[in-house]
């Protein structure tokens, strides 16, 4: 449950920090910030409610995710034993930065300050980044946490193999707690939407690298598998995305007024299986 405290005392200190108004100018300030929290918690009630919604494209992606991530269960203890063999090569400031960016706490400190930078600043788009970040953390956060009890799979580092399983409790189990990764998610969440901020493909693709090495790094450290990774990464993809949906009818300020310059596609044949990138 402690992605879940990190969560509610993040609420609670925006709070704090929004009712401190002392003139009618920052009366504003106020408004917008209790605009702001509805529409935080709107884009999580429209992520989880879009599976109510999906055609047949949709249903067709989920399909691809599923299978791949299934085809990748069955290749993840081959995976850790080649991660094994570079474990030690990786540098301590890589691994540092894959376990600390990804965690709650550090989370919500970049997220918050990036909502709380637009709504003093009165800057529109950074007020809505911050919003997409916070209602995309916390959709994720809540889904893997959930997940984590239900599914109830072995970590890496339990010794158990990739297909040892110990579900349904209410509470975490310790090293049973692999899939999805929290870390991944959150990371690669956070890069993609700030990603959307910037118009040039080669900025976008070094964020998704810089978001995609925390879950790099908990594959090397044996905290996930490598399907874990795989299938929250992928996940966060489509919260993002369905999140900033939702935000294009609450705010002026878009990221979607033309065509898409980059675009994901799950990818699933013969030999083949991923994600491809295409801009």
């Amino acid at each position: 449950m402690k992605s879940l405290k990190y969560i509610f005392l993040f609420f609670a200190v925006l709070s704090l920090s929004a009712q401190d108004v002392k003139s009618p100018k920052q009366d504003k300030l106020w408004n917008n910030f209790t605009y702001d929290l509805g529409n935080i918690f709107g884009g999580v009630g429209y992520a989880y409610s879009r599976p109510l919604h999906w055609q047949g494209n949709d249903f067709a992606n989920f399909g691809y995710l599923t299978g791949s991530t299934l085809l990748l269960f069955t290749v993840d203890d081959e995976i850790n034993d080649w991660t094994n063999g570079f474990r030690e090569d990786v540098p301590n400031l890589v691994l540092d930065y894959g376990h600390e960016y990804g965690s709650p706490e550090n989370n919500y400190m970049l997220t918050g300050g990036v909502y709380l930078a637009g709504l003093f600043t009165k800057n529109e788009k950074l007020r809505r980044t911050g919003v997409l970040l916070i209602s995309s953390a916390t959709a994720g956060g809540f889904l893997q946490q959930v997940s984590k009890r239900i599914i109830g799979r072995a970590r890496p580092k339990s010794g158990a193999n990739s297909s040892t399983f110990d579900p349904l409790h209410l509470d975490r189990v310790y090293n049973y707690d692999s899939f999805p990764s929290g870390h991944a998610m959150l990371a690669f969440s956070n890069a993609y939407a700030i990603a959307k901020q910037f118009k040039s493909p080669w900025v976008k693709v070094g964020l998704y690298t810089l978001g995609s090495i925390p879950g790099f790094v908990r594959v090397v450290d044996n905290f996930h598998w490598f399907s874990d990774v795989a299938f929250s990464t992928v996940l966060s993809i489509f919260i993002v995305e369905s999140i900033d949906r939702y935000l294009d009818s609450k705010y002026d300020e878009k990221y979607n007024q033309t065509a898409k310059k980059v675009s994901w596609n799950l990818s699933f044949g013969p030999n083949t299986m991923g994600v491809s990138l295409r801009f």
